[in-house]
């Protein structure tokens, strides 16, 4: 078994079985010599992309196991790095009791869903940031985004077929809520079904705003974009990342500050 992360520039006999499993799956690196070369890395990345994998080169825990040369595709975990001293820095405008609060319950979701390496974690918390900067789980408030001049408090969102909503009074009852700002009635629906146990917020949507649920939908929608997420942040971009959360850039100062500050803090794991 291979009990290390493997990536281009390593030699040495675990490099030499990764190419050799690769071959019996097709996936030809080259020269089975040992060295972990762009033949070898061409190789990890089809079997990657073929597998539904983050296509990085890299064979972290995960490729490993699907190659059969690991028996434990958990990630390394930032997760005991996390401390209130370090995600006050990340959020320097923030009551530090806010945090103390909440992170614990963040923390565990995330922990729960598999969602405990560093990068994915910074994911998680600069969210939290751009939505909800005071760090607990709220309702979105009214602004011209999502209400019109003269009209019912979020009207604007009543007819967003691409949110799922059905009309008045649709925009109001699925508005952003909690630590993620869930939003519409396709993803009250989706991911009040994902919970465990499953929770109906088409009728109770009000509960997505509460601490416990609204610490278990932040992790399950970061999941649901995972791989496009790390996508995002291998190639550097920001914008990117934030757009498959928000939709949109709403935020992204918040959330590339905090992402920035959190991976100078947090120790690399792997």
């Amino acid at each position: 078994m291979v009990t290390s992360v493997l990536r281009q520039g390593d030699t040495g006999s675990d490099v030499q079985q990764l190419q050799k499993s690769l071959l019996e799956r097709g996936f030809n690196p080259g020269d089975i010599d040992s060295v972990y070369g762009q033949g070898t890395v061409a190789a990890v990345m089809a079997f990657q992309k073929s597998s539904g994998m983050l296509a990085d080169g890299v064979a972290g825990p995960r490729t490993l196991t699907a190659l059969g040369l690991a028996n434990d595709d958990t990630l390394p975990s930032s997760i005991p790095a996390v401390t209130v001293q370090v995600v006050s820095q990340m959020f320097p405008s923030t009551p530090i009791g806010n945090i103390k609060a909440n992170l614990p319950g963040i923390l565990s979701s995330l922990v729960e869903h598999r969602l405990s390496d560093k990068p994915m974690v910074l994911m998680a918390l600069a969210t939290v940031r751009a939505e909800v900067e005071c760090f607990k789980p709220i309702d979105e408030g009214q602004s011209r985004f999502n209400t019109s001049p003269s009209g019912h408090p979020f009207d604007l969102y009543d007819a967003r077929k691409d949110l799922g909503n059905q009309g008045a009074p649709d925009g109001d009852r699925f508005k952003g809520r909690g630590y993620i700002q869930l939003t519409g009635r396709a993803n009250y629906a989706k991911y009040g079904a994902l919970l465990s146990p499953k929770v109906n917020l088409i009728e109770t949507p009000e509960r997505a705003g509460e601490q416990g649920i609204a610490s278990s939908l932040l992790a399950l929608f970061l999941a649901d974009k995972e791989i496009a997420i790390k996508q995002a942040l291998i190639a550097g971009d920001m914008a990117r990342a934030r757009k498959l959360v928000n939709g949109g850039s709403h935020g992204i100062d918040q959330f590339t500050d905090a992402f920035q500050r959190g991976k100078a803090l947090l120790p690399d794991t792997m």
